[in-house]
């Protein structure tokens, strides 16, 4: 993990707050605090900030109207506004005018303060890690450019380097940052990939979509990091229940997709009531919580010789999946393209 301490700037014109913060902070991220919209643009001035948190109260301007000006010329530094609950409105400007990546509602709690502000470091060191490799590749460019009048294994071996760069890329392109899995773009691509492959050797395949039931909820009682927390414990509990051959992904904000090769009618059904009641024994922990969570699943199958598209299987399988939270929940439905459908509640 990387060791670089992000800058902080707090702004905040009352005297303790700003106090406060700075102590609690400083351990993390390298604090610098202003009193004033005006004092927080000289500290810009002066040195790079990559994550600015202000208050939205404060005399002469805004909150928002600081962040806006951050966004419109420091727009990679990561941008967080403190609100009160009664400000609701002036939240919703900070997301329309300053693209804020969080709001925190005052008075907040110094648990929720520094996840989030650690989510946001996160979320920064990404980012630069991904600008460095972008300018890593244009510097490679450069050099290519430079070197093309010299010999042709000189020539060649850049070739070969570019290409592993543009891989990593392309890699980061296919990841879902939270889980690691793979996401949506990716997962279509290997699901018309599996359908490709079993038009040259025809063989059963299921694909299933997975819906974490009453999501919301969690977010609403454990806020956006105890919900980022399922999600990655989710992932790593549902891949635990697959077999090595299935693939799994990310393909939402709680909905993950599976795509099992060789798999018939009963197979599929197998594997569905399997994830679904290895989630439901799984126990997600989120700080000294520990918190309940159930799945959803429809599942479709298109048996050896059945000719289906992508679309068409994974349309079977959403209607699958509309008719397990219809049936209550925390249960799978399996729904063939030759058979009857297969339903089993836990």
């Amino acid at each position: 993990m990387s060791k670089y301490r992000c800058s902080l700037l707090v702004v905040d014109d009352e005297p303790y707050i700003v106090a406060t913060l700075s102590t609690l902070l400083s351990q993390e991220f390298e604090v610098t605090t202003a009193d004033s919209v005006a004092a927080a643009q000289a500290v810009f001035a002066r040195q790079p900030v990559d994550l600015v948190l202000s208050d939205q109260r404060m005399p002469g301007q805004t909150g928002v109207s600081l962040l806006q000006w951050v966004r419109e010329n420091h727009p990679d530094t990561i941008r967080l506004l403190m609100t009160g609950f009664a400000e609701l409105e002036e939240a919703v400007e900070a997301i329309n005018r300053g693209r804020v990546f969080r709001y925190i509602f005052k008075p907040w709690k110094v648990e929720d303060l520094l996840e989030t502000l650690r989510v946001a470091a996160h979320t920064f060191q990404l980012e630069r890690e991904h600008q460095q490799l972008l300018e890593e590749l244009q510097r490679l460019n450069q050099e290519l450019e430079a070197r093309v009048q010299q010999r042709t294994r000189e020539l060649e071996e850049a070739y070969h380097e570019l290409e592993q760069k543009n891989k990593m890329l392309e890699k980061l392109a296919l990841t879902d940052a939270l889980t690691g899995l793979p996401n949506r773009r990716a997962m279509d691509r290997l699901a018309e990939r599996e359908l490709r492959r079993r038009e040259r050797h025809p063989a059963p395949v299921a694909i299933g979509l997975i819906d974490v039931d009453h999501f919301k909820n969690i977010n609403s009682q454990y806020l956006l990091p105890g919900g980022d927390k399922v999600l990655v414990d989710l992932a790593k509990c549902l891949k635990a229940s697959l077999r090595d051959i299935d693939l799994l992904g990310r393909i939402g904000g709680e909905e993950f997709l599976i795509i099992a090769p060789e798999t018939d009618i009963e197979g599929g059904q197998s594997l569905a009531e399997r994830v679904r009641s290895t989630v439901e024994k799984n126990r997600f922990h989120y700080k000294e919580f520990i918190i309940p969570v159930t799945v959803s699943i429809g599942m479709a199958v298109a048996e050896a010789g059945t000719k289906a598209d992508y679309e068409q299987i994974k349309h079977l399988a959403s209607a699958a999946m509309a008719e397990a939270k219809l049936k209550g929940r925390n249960c799978c439905v399996v729904h063939s393209l030759v058979e009857r459908p297969f339903e089993r509640a836990g």
